[in-house]
């Protein structure tokens, strides 16, 4: 089980918090952001090496893509990972993208299952962003094969390193918008969360405090009578709406990678989208204005979400802290090439700014408890 090396409180570091962004929130103007260890994108391989342990791998995936597609060409690796590949190719005219699981353990069949039933809920109620078209899935196996959208990442790492364009963070509030004003009817998408569990949870884990508990609580509670997970309060969320998971195409934007996607409380994209905006506070600013412009209840639900969303990211980032620790290449060695991913300094001051960033939202949960 993980065991927190820290308080959530955010650790001193030579710095201060700007007063930005109205009541709500007060975004940072100073300190930089680090990279997300292992989402910078990375180049197209231009070839598929069959060779080694690896190669079986690839292999395999390549079967149970060709069981539900046979005339699945498959030209390149786009991604890979301990958990999954992505696989470029065609189906005839049209660039396809097939992604596999491989790692079938419960959990991540499950949300790989889930992110199927999406797919398949978009072909006969679709949503009104831009989505990939269903070629063909297995659920058994774990299969998913979508056509492939154009377009780029509004970001390539989770934490951008710089602020985006604000064109480009315009382009994509707007998209999650309209997203999050969508109905579908009922039953098509269930609650990915469940918010009284993950409270415990993260409570025993000591990850909150007790008055952190029970102030959540208390929010909850209060948006309870508001209409509850489904009702007036409900909103459908893509729930995991980074900016890597968002294409700006000329032809509007595109959203990708639905394995969260389902009824959250309101704010949960926006929550998601400022916690990783750490190096654009023009950009939290609007987030926020955008999150309380619908009033208390709708600023108290995005408050809920913000500090589990920011938790969940201590959480991550203390563990890949300590992994690289463990891994650390001995004095004197010969570092190894660049991959791209984030050095144990850089992820100690994400984790940092993440502290802080926390703190700002323990602030404004007790302020918002306060005015009940």
């Amino acid at each position: 089980m993980y065991t927190a090396q820290s308080s959530v409180s955010a650790p001193p570091r030579p710095r201060t918090l700007q007063a930005a962004g109205g009541p709500l929130l007060e975004p940072s103007t100073t300190g930089r952001t680090r990279r997300w260890p292992g989402a910078v994108g990375q180049p197209l391989s231009g070839r598929i090496d069959l060779s080694g342990p690896q190669g079986a791998q690839l292999r395999m995936a390549i079967a149970s893509v060709h069981r539900i597609c046979p005339e699945f060409n498959p030209v390149q690796v786009l991604r890979r990972s301990g958990r999954s590949v992505l696989l470029v190719g065609t189906t005839g005219r049209m660039t396809a993208v097939a992604k596999c699981l491989l790692d079938q353990s419960p959990a991540w069949s499950e949300r790989f299952r889930h992110e199927i039933a999406a797919y398949r809920a978009f072909v006969r109620h679709r949503p009104p962003v831009r989505v990939p078209r269903l070629i063909a899935a297995d659920p058994e196996n774990c299969t998913l094969i979508v056509e492939r959208m154009p377009g780029r990442p509004a970001a390539l790492a989770r934490h951008p390193s710089e602020a985006p364009p604000r064109a480009d963070i315009r382009a994509a509030l707007g998209a999650v918008a309209r997203l999050n004003s969508w109905r579908p009817p009922a039953g098509t998408f269930d609650a990915p969360l469940d918010y009284a569990s993950r409270f415990a949870r993260y409570h025993e884990l000591g990850l909150f405090t007790d008055r952190d508990l029970g102030d959540l609580q208390k929010l909850l509670h209060g948006l309870a009578h508001h209409g509850g997970r489904h009702g007036g309060l409900g909103q459908f969320c893509h729930g995991d709406a980074l900016l890597s998971n968002i294409l700006l195409a000329p032809t509007g934007p595109v959203l990708v990678d639905w394995e969260h996607a389902g009824w959250y409380l309101p704010g949960y994209d926006l929550a998601t989208l400022w916690a990783v905006l750490g190096d654009a506070p023009v950009a939290r600013r609007q987030v926020s204005q955008l999150a309380q412009q619908s009033g208390p209840a709708a600023r108290d639900a995005f408050l809920v979400n913000l500090m589990l969303v920011l938790t969940r990211e201590i959480r991550t980032y203390e563990t890949a802290v300590q992994r690289t620790m463990r891994e650390a290449p001995p004095a004197g060695s010969v570092p190894p090439p660049h991959t791209g991913l984030s050095s144990g300094e850089e992820q100690r001051l994400l984790l940092r700014r993440l502290h802080d960033d926390c703190a700002l939202a323990r602030r404004a949960v007790r302020a918002a408890v306060g005015t009940r």
